[in-house]
């Protein structure tokens, strides 16, 4: 009985029909570093020795169907080296990462639907590539609540604008509006030009108070005669939360706070500079946070593998890595789930023209097999889960979906994800709808 009710009073919870979680689980707080545009596997954490023996040559099967058309084999630039006492390989696109793959857990058998953006992006958010439905963060500040009244439970970072899809991707849907993500353009590094409008240059503090309460009473008695308006009570709970975050999201997103060493350890730059953010607002009792590499889909590597994926790599390899580490020495890395992911991977043949001519030195989008990496929270670092074909383009062995991902990422948060439902328009759904299993091998 303890160990249910203990949940429960953690969460702290800002709603009062948060379910709270099923169990025990090991992680409280998730960070999504998604490497928006298509990762290419085969370039960084699934080496295919074969597939650079054929460099220029046509595979000795068909190519799979993807957005455009592809010819022969395209082998890795980049050089691999296994890593740690658990000999991971990673490629030299991740120096600094690879020190890090005993705490990782690399899934090679990943696959989505369609080589397609926009559905794929939603897919891994949503659980749904078409239809509107709440982003696993929603879900998770829905079930979990947040520990921090003074901060949303849900934030989305991304320099210079929004992702395809835009904020689609951190959606509640039909779950209560005040459960989706809060969006913060980190391309600028005052944080109190983070959030627009959030420091009240007019009015003094108390001042604000007066009419803080004074609007609180309004809303209250509106609100009270319109008993079921869902949106109108996000709304409200949404400027409660506005005129909270004043003091508390300027200092949370404040990086110069902190100490020389660990400014250099995490590294210049827009993505490495979210991700001390990020591990800033874990600290501070967020639920969710998700750093979007940037606007549109910076690892979209059509033209040249080489150069492209180079530039993208270099912006977050030592923010990434210092983000494993600093966890793992403040004792947070046990409590936060840590996932890294593209939407979808890349195909290991040659991208060719519109007309099927002119090969370039690109990869066009693959669904088809994939990798990403999840740390901490229960993982079980220095494994390799699944595997795709000698040449990295379809997963073969444990072949695992997203909702397989979700339903893991759920069972390390606490949930059962058949039993974590939401009723609207008379059904029970769930963040995995009908399928999805939990991933036993990768378990600490």
């Amino acid at each position: 009985m303890g160990s249910l009710a203990l949940p429960h009073l953690l969460a702290n919870t800002s709603a009062a029909n948060s379910p709270g979680t099923h169990f025990l689980g090991k992680a409280k707080h998730v960070i999504h570093v998604f490497l928006n545009g298509g990762v290419s596997q085969v370039d960084t954490f699934d080496p295919k020795p074969e597939l650079t023996k054929r460099h220029g040559q046509m595979l000795p099967f068909d190519n799979l169907q993807t957005e455009r058309k592809t010819g022969y084999a395209l082998g890795s630039p980049f050089s691999f080296q296994q890593h740690g006492q658990s000999g991971t390989p990673v490629s030299d696109l991740f120096p600094n990462l690879a020190q890090c793959v005993d705490d990782m857990a690399v899934i090679r058998s990943m696959y989505a639907e369609l080589p397609n953006h926009e559905m794929s992006l939603m897919l891994m958010n949503t659980g749904d590539q078409r239809l509107v439905r709440p982003s696993f963060g929603s879900w998770l500040t829905w079930g979990m609540g947040t520990e921090n009244q003074n901060l949303p439970g849900f934030i989305a970072l991304c320099p210079g604008g929004l992702p395809v899809g835009g904020a689609g991707n951190w959606r509640s849907a039909f779950l209560p509006g005040a459960y989706q993500g809060t969006y913060v353009d980190t391309s600028n590094a005052d944080p109190t030009k983070l959030i627009d409008h959030v420091q009240n240059q007019r009015l003094s503090a108390t001042e604000q108070q007066t009419q803080f309460e004074l609007l609180q009473h309004m809303n209250r008695q509106h609100s009270e005669a319109r008993p079921h308006e869902q949106a109108l009570e996000a709304r409200i709970r949404s400027f409660e939360l506005a005129y909270r975050m004043q003091t508390e999201a300027t200092d949370a997103f404040d990086v110069s706070q902190e100490p020389e060493h660990i400014l250099k350890m995490y590294g210049d730059g827009p993505q490495n500079r979210q991700l001390l953010m990020a591990r800033r607002l874990i600290e501070r009792g967020v639920r969710f946070v998700q750093t979007w590499h940037g606007n549109m889909q910076p690892w979209d590597s059509h033209s040249n593998i080489q150069h492209e994926h180079r530039k993208v790599a270099n912006e977050c390899d030592q923010g990434l890595a210092a983000l494993l580490v600093d966890l793992k020495q403040r004792g947070l890395l046990d409590e936060t789930l840590v996932l890294c992911s593209g939407e979808f991977g890349r195909t290991p043949s040659v991208e060719l023209g519109t007309n099927g001519g002119g090969a370039g030195l690109g990869r066009d989008h693959n669904h088809w097999g994939f990798s990403l990496w999840l740390a901490g929270g229960g993982v079980k670092g220095g494994t390799i889960y699944g595997a795709t074909d000698e040449f990295g383009f379809k997963a073969v062995e444990n072949p695992t979906s997203v909702h397989d991902l979700h339903a893991t990422m759920l069972h390390l948060l606490g949930y059962d994800h058949q039993r974590l439902t939401y009723r609207y328009a008379g059904r029970d759904f769930r963040l995995t709808d009908v399928h999805g299993s939990v991933i036993r091998d990768i378990l600490a």
